[in-house]
């Protein structure tokens, strides 16, 4: 069976470890369980992991060195790729006429760049982009238990 593979946005990462939406949180728990499971791929490109840092730093206040030892455990968690290469051609396709935000181009790049790729995102402007730009967006499977 073919894995999923799922490129994470910033807001879904910060959802993660922040309790500001715990649905969102749980949503991405989830995701990550499947990812240490093997069962999906998710690729998080650099500059979200630059824009987690300033997020986690600036707006939440969090010590950087918590902030440091939560990038080393996202690392090192099976399922979970960071993608340092951006196809440019592809980039400056979105960037900025149809995508004005960079980091959610670069977002849409990676996926564009993994046939098959879908955007972990709760950004419902990003989302319908996507849509738009013929790009799936995750939608997270309904808990059977």
């Amino acid at each position: 069976m073919k894995r999923h593979t799922i490129v994470i946005d910033t807001n879904a990462l910060i959802s993660f470890v922040t309790d500001r939406n715990k649905d969102q949180q749980g949503k991405i728990a989830g995701l990550f369980e499947n990812a240490a499971g093997l069962r999906l791929s998710v690729l998080c490109p650099q500059n979200v992991i630059t824009e987690f840092v300033y997020v986690l730093d600036r707006v939440y206040n969090v010590p950087q060195a918590v902030i440091k030892d939560m990038i080393d455990d996202f690392v090192i968690m099976p399922g979970i790729e960071i993608v340092h290469e951006v196809n440019l051609k592809i980039l400056f396709s979105y960037w900025p006429d149809k995508i004005q935000d960079y980091g959610d181009a670069v977002v849409a790049a990676v996926c564009r760049a993994r046939k098959g790729a879908m955007v972990a995102t709760f950004d419902r402007k990003f989302s319908a982009t996507l849509k738009k730009l013929g790009l799936s967006v995750w939608q997270p499977v309904p808990s059977t238990e």
